[in-house]
Parts: structure tokens; sequence; C-alpha cells
């Protein structure tokens, strides 16, 4: 039996498709990290929030690209993490580009990036760093369970 179109092209457009389909996928994903936000502006309302409502404020640094960025995200948003979170702190989503964005934050807060990302820090309400991450804590987040976001929240809930 002939094929009207050789198997080793057939081969090529199935992948390309399947290429194609994954890029469409990945692009229509939510956007954790804004591209263009201001993010300095948005850790001092935060700041401000925080001091009326008797919360901490977690700066979450990392970039759209970033999988265990994903990740950690994803963990932020399933319980007991998320009910966590509404009631004590204020996430903030800094975009860190590709190591290009924001890097005058992550220095400010004592955040060292060239560690990876995710990488967070946690204030009082009045910007005073409680927590920095120093080692990298969270750059390996697709092989962490979720309940080690869990035990950070409670650890820093205040």
């Amino acid at each position: 039996m002939k094929h009207s179109v050789p198997v080793g092209r057939f081969a090529s457009f199935t992948l390309a498709a399947i290429c194609l389909s994954a890029t469409i996928i990945v692009a229509q994903e939510r956007a954790i990290y804004p591209e263009k936000a201001d993010a300095k502006t948005e850790i001092q309302r935060a700041l401000i929030k925080a001091g009326k409502e008797k919360k901490r404020v977690i700066l979450d640094f990392g970039g759209n690209w970033c999988g265990d960025c994903r990740v950690l995200d994803a963990h932020f948003h399933k319980e007991p993490n998320s009910s966590l979170l509404a009631k004590s702190f204020i996430l903030i989503d800094v975009n860190i580009g590709h190591g290009d964005m924001n890097l005058d934050i992550a220095k400010k807060y004592g955040v060292p990036l060239e560690k990876g990302v995710p990488a967070l820090a946690v204030l009082d309400a009045k910007g005073q760093v409680l927590y920095s991450q120093k080692n990298g804590e969270f750059e390996s987040m697709r092989s962490m369970d979720p309940a080690s976001v869990t035990a950070f929240l409670k650890r820093w809930k205040g």
C-alpha cells in the first residue's frame, strides 16, 4: 500500500503540530509575574494594606518562564495554603524578567537571585525584612511537597 504522504514527512508534521500545540498552551497560561507592573509601587501599597489588616507581605521573585515558580504558585493557591495566605499575608509577585528586572528590589530585601528562583522574602507591615531566602530554598519546587509551603507560611504568619 502506497501512502500519499511519506511516513517520514507525516512523523515530522505530527511532531511539529505537537510542538505548536505545546507552545500555544504555554502562551495561554496565566502570567504569574506581571510584565509591566511597577513592583516598587505594588510593594508600597501592600505595606500600607498590611498595616491596616495586620498582615505580612511576601515578595515572590521569579519569572513566567520558570517551572519551579509555577509550581510554587500552584502550591500557594491550594488548600490549606490559599487560606493561610489570605488570612495572614499579602503576596506580591515580583517579575525578574530574565534576570534583568527588579534586581534592585531583590538586593534591597537581601534576596540573592543568583541562588535561583523562586526566591522569597517576608516583610512586616513596616517593611522590615523578617525572612530573606539566602540559599535557593525554593528553587527546586518541582521536587518539594506542598506541605513545605504550608510549613513556611505557618512559620512566618506572625
